[in-house]
């Protein structure tokens, strides 16, 4: 009885993520500028595969596989906030976005394009 519990709720995780996931890549195309799609790219991906990485667990339940999905979720936690973060600011280096859509500019008085290429 549990285990048909889990399974549904594994079935139902899978495709909410998948349908996360495909928001987030009509997302990517349809989006106007660098910093919507950047959003896109991220926002709903991430919870997109954490939700099919939960729909697997559900339904593998062994120890040495949910060690490697955890491990997958912590990467992707991990990275996804670091990639949104360089392509915002490669786009805002490259000109590529509206700056009149910025609420607030804060590398603006740094100079054009941002500042230094290190970090900041």
């Amino acid at each position: 009885m549990i285990a048909t519990i889990a399974d549904w709720l594994g079935a139902a995780c899978l495709i909410a993520g998948a349908l996360l996931g495909l928001a987030a890549g009509v997302g990517v195309l349809r989006f106007p500028d660098a910093l919507s799609r950047m959003h896109a790219a991220t926002k709903p991906q991430v919870l997109g595969v954490l939700l099919l990485l939960l729909g697997i667990a559900l339904r593998l339940r062994s120890p040495a596989d949910l060690g490697m999905i955890l491990l997958v979720a912590v990467f992707q936690l991990a990275t996804a906030p670091v990639a949104a973060q360089m392509i915002g600011r490669a786009a805002y280096r490259s000109g590529r976005l509206d700056r009149g859509l910025l609420d607030a500019d804060e590398l603006a008085e740094r100079g054009p394009g941002g500042g230094s290429a290190g970090p900041a």
